[in-house]
């Protein structure tokens, strides 16, 4: 019988939802640092004339915010008079430089994201510029999911019928909390009613699919408070909503505040744990679809197709400072100064901060990992992605799974329990575990490349996950950039 590892090993009795475990782990499950290829410029404009096939996605990084949340710790440049016009130039210029190239050209992109920093920062005709040129040198599908992602101080009318006509078909608004006392306390300017009226106001124009962002585990914040921001979210008539938990990264401007006392502390991890199950506990009533770990769906209007593309390692194309993809396994950051971005674009010439070779884990992590966001393990089909003897590996930690109150039994396998969401990063990172390092899938179409990667000699399907556009803290937001 294989050994159930001490990480995997939860609590038996007690709360599962509170005490299975006693740390969470990040929602990224790699861990393994990948080394920068010898030669970026040659590596890279080999694997622009490389073509491209499986799932693909394109993220826009726009790093311009008017103010800095205390939360948030990938605050760039401040929105200043005058940058929207010169930096929307040169974003629209990185999207065209390369629209010839077999691997912008060679295979349909299924959803675009832009993020930030605050796509909603740009002036609205830039920002309608942008996503037309997003539009015009991408070979997006007809069904293309186009997310513009906002904040409330600014996104007034004008901007959105910019990103309407400009094609947007779906806006993420990083709402965090709907309590005025606690936005204001974290830097948000707009209060409670300002961030209804907005969302009120995009779901009236019933034109695009409109999604906001929750955060819980913030400092100030009530379970009872943290309810009342569901029960909103839901009573807006929403068409998603996602539930992030804050990580308080120390010495970040939030943990510096609560060190100081002008804040209060945050809550522990058991409450972050009660407020994850009564936002659960609130849309499974409201007859919400629970789409992954974190992402809820009200209609069919919302797909979470970005999201769930990076999850699977889809291929990515990033365009603007500071923006991070994968191309063939190769990760890779754009220049993230948003003058020096400008100089080389300017001057005709991919502003590369750093290409890395493909990761060394076996391709059939990222598809393991990716097949829990369903909430559901079937142990044969897993076997065929992990390869011969991964359900037998895989039976005695189940088991344990479903001792602890985590997983309980479902058609085919096993279903993640109320618990089991929640801690799901931590039963992902227990899974890779139990996977061989040489293991293959042995046919995984979605994540192919055409040919052989042209750094030699990594497998064309080897592949890893890039860190993300603007989580509140990486824990929180589900797309995921370098």
């Amino acid at each position: 019988m294989t050994a159930i590892p001490d990480a995997a090993r939860a609590r038996i009795g007690g709360d599962p939802l509170t005490e299975a475990f006693t740390a969470r782990r990040g929602s990224h499950w790699f861990a393994r640092r990948p080394l920068p290829v010898d030669d970026p410029a040659a590596t890279w404009e080999a694997l622009l004339h490389t073509p491209r096939s499986g799932k693909t996605v394109a993220y826009l990084h726009v790093p311009f915010c008017e103010s800095h949340c205390l939360f948030c710790g990938f605050y760039r440049h401040g929105a200043r008079d005058g940058f929207s016009a010169p930096y929307a130039a040169m974003l629209v210029r990185d999207l065209e430089r390369e629209a010839g190239s077999t691997a912008q050209t060679s295979g349909p992109i299924h959803a675009v994201y832009l993020g930030g920093g605050t796509p909603t920062a740009l002036d609205a005709p830039d920002l309608h510029a942008v996503i037309t040129a997003a539009r015009t040198h991408l070979p997006l599908t007809p069904d293309c999911e186009i997310t513009v992602e906002g904040r409330v101080h600014g996104f007034d009318d004008e901007m959105i019928t910019a990103c309407l006509e400009a094609g947007a078909n779906r806006f993420s608004i990083g709402i965090q909390t709907f309590n005025t006392a606690v936005r204001h306390r974290l830097g948000r300017k707009a209060d409670r009613d300002a961030a209804e009226r907005l969302l009120a106001g995009l779901v009236a124009r019933d034109r695009a699919a409109v999604i906001c962002d929750l955060i819980y585990g913030l400092p100030g914040q009530t379970l009872e408070t943290w309810r009342d921001d569901v029960r909103t979210a839901i009573e807006l008539g929403l068409d998603g909503v996602d539930l992030y938990a804050l990580t308080l990264v120390p010495h970040s401007p939030l943990a510096q505040s609560i060190d100081k006392g002008a804040q209060p502390s945050a809550p522990p991890l058991a409450d972050h744990a009660r407020f994850y199950g009564a936002g659960l506990d609130l849309l499974d009533t409201a007859g919400w679809r629970h789409l992954s770990q974190a992402h809820w769906a009200r209609t069919t209007r919302e797909r979470n197709l970005y999201n769930q593309s990076v999850k699977e390692q889809a291929h990515c194309l990033a365009f603007g400072a500071g923006a991070g993809g994968l191309l063939a396994g190769h990760r890779y950051r754009l220049e993230p100064d948003e003058a020096l971005y400008r100089h080389r674009i300017a001057a005709d010439e991919k502003p590369l901060a750093a290409l890395f070779a493909p990761a060394s884990d076996p391709p059939a992590r990222a598809a393991v990992a990716a097949s829990l966001e369903s909430g559901r393990m079937a142990p044969d089909h897993l076997e065929t992605l992990a390869g011969a003897g991964f359900a037998a590996r895989l039976a005695p930690l189940l088991d344990h799974w479903t001792e602890a109150g985590l997983v309980a039994p479902a058609p085919g396998g096993v279903a993640l329990t109320r618990a089991g969401w929640f801690w799901q990063p931590n039963l992902i990172g227990a899974l890779m575990a139990l996977i061989p390092d040489d293991a293959r899938p042995p046919n995984n179409p979605g994540t192919g490349w055409a040919d052989k990667s042209p750094s030699s000699p990594p497998s064309p399907h080897e592949r890893t996950v890039h860190h993300g556009p603007r989580d509140p803290n990486r824990d929180q937001r589900q797309p995921v950039h370098l």
